[in-house]
């Protein structure tokens, strides 16, 4: 059968991955495709820079700077884009599919920033995009949306997204760091990046969670309307009086559907210890989906990195050599416009329980003071841990740590402002969800 032809553009950890499967795997990818993968291009900056395990001898025959080797060879039927980014990435991609190529990306930013642009000229084209490395690394989160869970209707979705923040958040719990100290330690590993603040932030989880919100219900999110805390504040002391509590904090991206009506968000959630994303530690990632047919599902692996990733991208390739990947690119339809009887709460609306820390006077009457103003939004107290000052340097102020039953963040952040302003109240409060 005839092969199929690829052009690789980014040759970076993750390029270095997929060549190298590419080219030392041949016969058994060849058996799951059908037909032979023919690597014909790599693109690059630079053809003379080393690229880690990949022979140098295949630099003559494959290495090139000019894309448009890629755009005009019409053997290559598939586009691997791994440049990274967003402008440089869009362009090549619309070009790609302007030249006929379909295209696989594991570019999340590029899907949340660009989704609509780039599926429109994909089926003006005529031609699909396919995407599975660009939400959960190693995970297979978008088949399993778009495949395996075809016969439901999804109505939640909790994920643990971002590696670099969960290895950060596991350093802390089992290990007692500071977030500084745990940062420092993850850059050591190469788990985060020299500048972190897209992970750290929540920004990359909220890219992601826009990209599975778009495949679970049929809805475009923009990134910017799904509200993002990240871990970079998170103090030592919330981990341990968490944990006191019986929980664990982790970065969820989550999202639920109630009566055509959607909520999505990122932050630090407080998890029971022995919930299963509770339970996830270091650098890995796991998505737990509810379906309306099948109940709890659980996806789990390795979030990021070169193989698990590149494991991810071969996956679409064999898919397109296939023709899977159009067929289902053709029947979704996403980021059109299936998804409009939805309606997008405000992040205000939606409800939780949460854990409240307030640094308060050591004096009489404070608690009481804190629970009516609760009371005045009708958020009622679940448990109260007091603990005395931490250090002689403290002075008169002392922790207190309220857990709440169910109220809607609107109501909880309105008493919040005014709980701050109390004259009892020594330091801005700190909160985190509660799932249950």
């Amino acid at each position: 059968m005839e092969p199929l032809g690829i052009g690789l553009i980014g040759c970076g950890t993750v390029g270095q991955g997929v060549a190298q499967v590419l080219l030392q795997k041949g016969e058994r990818l060849s058996a799951r495709a059908g037909r032979p993968l023919e690597l014909r291009r790599i693109v690059v900056r630079d053809i003379r820079k080393p690229r880690g395990a990949l022979d140098p001898s295949i630099a003559a025959s494959l290495y090139t700077s000019d894309v448009g080797q890629v755009l005009r060879d019409p053997a290559i039927r598939v586009a691997v884009e791994l440049v990274g980014g967003v402008d440089t990435a869009r362009r090549m991609v619309l070009d790609c599919l302007a030249a006929g190529k379909d295209v696989v990306t594991a570019n999340k930013a590029l899907l949340a920033t660009h989704g609509p642009e780039i599926f429109d000229a994909a089926r003006r084209h005529g031609r699909a995009v396919a995407f599975e490395a660009s939400v959960g690394g190693g995970i297979p989160i978008i088949s399993a949306l778009t495949q395996g869970l075809a016969a439901n209707q999804i109505t939640s979705l909790q994920g643990i997204l971002n590696g670099t923040c969960n290895f950060i958040l596991t350093s802390m719990s089992e290990e007692g760091t500071s977030y500084d100290q745990a940062l420092a330690e993850a850059k050591q590993h190469g788990y985060a990046e020299a500048d972190p603040t897209l992970d750290v932030d929540g920004t990359d989880a909220a890219q992601k969670l826009a990209i599975l919100a778009q495949i679970a219900f049929g809805v475009g999110v923009p990134v910017s309307t799904i509200g993002h805390r990240g871990i970079a504040s998170l103090d030592k002391l919330d981990i341990r009086y968490s944990s006191e509590l019986g929980y664990t904090i982790r970065l969820l991206a989550e999202a639920w559907l109630r009566d055509q009506r959607l909520a999505l968000h990122v932050s630090p959630v407080l998890l029971r210890h022995q919930a299963p994303l509770a339970l996830v530690r270091g650098p890995y990632n796991a998505v737990h989906v509810v379906g309306d047919v099948v109940g709890d599902t659980l996806y789990y692996g390795q979030g990021a990195g070169q193989m698990p990733t590149a494991s991810a991208v071969i996956a679409d390739i064999v898919d397109m050599a296939i023709g899977r990947a159009q067929r289902t690119f053709q029947t979704m339809r996403l980021w059109s416009a299936n998804g409009a009887d939805i309606v997008l709460l405000p992040s205000t609306a939606v409800r939780s329980r949460y854990y409240l820390r307030v640094m308060v006077a050591d004096q009489p009457g404070v608690l009481a003071e804190i629970a009516h103003l609760l009371a005045e939004y009708k958020i009622s107290i679940a448990s109260v841990i007091q603990h005395e000052a931490l250090t002689e340097h403290v002075g008169d102020i002392v922790p207190l740590v309220i857990m709440t039953h169910t109220a809607s963040a609107g109501d909880f952040q309105t008493a919040l402002q005014k709980i701050d302003r109390l004259s009892c109240v020594g330091a801005s409060s700190v909160y985190y969800p509660v799932a249950d």
